[in-house]
């Protein structure tokens, strides 16, 4: 099992501070994983990723790494690690998710999934053993299992059968995970995902066969796909019972910083999501008094920081007018720029809140910030 070291927990709240290690490091929750899908965080190259932001761990994907550069590639390399130049921790997403997006494209069968490639349309098949196979490739820390993400909306009966396929599946990324060897020098972790849809009976039933195949940890997935915000941070309430506490507990693609902070109070550990950088790419900043619109003709001559209580490389060394001006021209830099700040500021947000908890205060420190945080400016 992934062992979660805790240092402390929050008496008001299910919010707690630890740690986990790996072989490439040691990874202290609650964390945000930046979200480098085809082994790169976009706009972002690995130096400020890890000396600026201080990212602690990343997310790549399956899919996308088996579809280009391939699993014949990345051997060749010695793994996702060696060829990004990444030295921490990896998390590989199964490719679940996004086979799941691609709804027109797919078929669900018993032992696994045809999909066409967003690529070029051509055909694939991934079953269990073969995306624990290909992540034995790529080499990440902590894989994930392959599952089948509900939409939503979604009928009981739809969700009640997800569960069941996504149950036998892990199964079948146990045995296989059991049957063979890490590639390279490092110790691998495999979690199992809870799905469930909004049903709580399913999520329960979901999170009961997944413990008794006995991950070394686990994660909620099937979230944050269109259901109302209280009735995902209810889900998430309700399913961290269920996951084991000395253990990390991860919820797949969440979200808005506020998200994050009500979610880390029901007791989960680790989040990623494309949000940061996505927003940054789309000239919207977040900041410690709520979120920029950088393209807003206000900041034109306001020769401000992004943001005073920041001190990332972008505060440190530009102003509001300078960066509105660099995404007016459609300059590169300017999705740098901004994609660096969103994600310090990420990465500052879960730190505050690890501080917060072992000093005893979080529950009231996050009700304070989620009301300053959530301004349009």
């Amino acid at each position: 099992m992934l062992k979660l070291n805790i240092d402390s927990k929050d008496t008001n709240s299910k919010a707690r501070a630890g740690w986990f290690q790996t072989d490439h490091g040691k990874v202290e929750t609650p964390i945000f994983m930046p979200v480098g899908t085809q082994g790169t965080v976009k706009a972002v190259n690995q130096n400020y990723l890890a000396d600026e932001i201080k990212a602690q761990i990343v997310l790549s994907n399956t899919y996308h790494l088996y579809l280009r550069p391939g699993t014949e590639i990345l051997e060749a390399a010695g793994g996702l690690h060696k060829f990004m130049n990444w030295q921490k921790p990896i998390l590989t997403d199964s490719g679940g998710y996004q086979v799941f997006s691609l709804s027109e494209l797919r078929k669900l069968k018993s032992d696994g999934v045809e999909f066409r490639s967003h690529l070029d349309g051509s055909k694939h098949f991934f079953t269990p053993e073969k995306v624990i196979g290909i992540q034995r490739s790529i080499g990440s820390d902590i894989m994930m299992v392959l599952d089948e993400c509900a939409p939503y909306p979604c009928d009981y009966d739809y969700a009640k059968n997800s569960v069941q396929l996504t149950s036998n599946w892990a199964i079948l990324n146990k045995e296989a995970f059991k049957n063979s060897n890490p590639l390279y020098s490092h110790k691998q972790f495999q979690f199992g995902i809870i799905q469930g849809s909004v049903y709580k009976d399913l999520r329960e039933k979901s999170a009961n066969d997944l413990l008794t195949l006995d991950f070394d940890s686990y994660a909620i997935g099937g979230l944050a796909v269109g259901e109302p915000m209280e009735q995902m941070y209810d889900l998430v309430d309700f399913t961290t019972d269920f996951m084991p506490d000395d253990r990390p507990r991860y919820l797949m693609g969440v979200g808005r910083p506020e998200n994050i902070l009500e979610s880390i109070a029901r007791g989960v550990d680790m989040f990623d999501c494309v949000m940061p950088t996505r927003n940054a790419r789309n000239a919207n900043v977040f900041t410690w008094n709520g979120t920029l619109s950088m393209r807003n003709a206000k900041y034109k001559d306001d020769f401000k920081t992004l943001d005073a209580k920041c001190n990332c490389y972008t505060c440190r060394n530009y102003t509001r007018a300078y960066l509105r001006h660099l995404f007016i021209a459609e300059e590169i830099l300017a999705l740098e720029l901004a994609s660096i700040h969103n994600l310090y500021f990420y990465l500052d947000l879960v730190t505050h809140a690890r501080k917060h908890i072992i000093d005893g205060d979080f529950f009231e420190w996050k009700n304070k910030t989620i009301n300053e945080i959530s301004i349009k400016n």
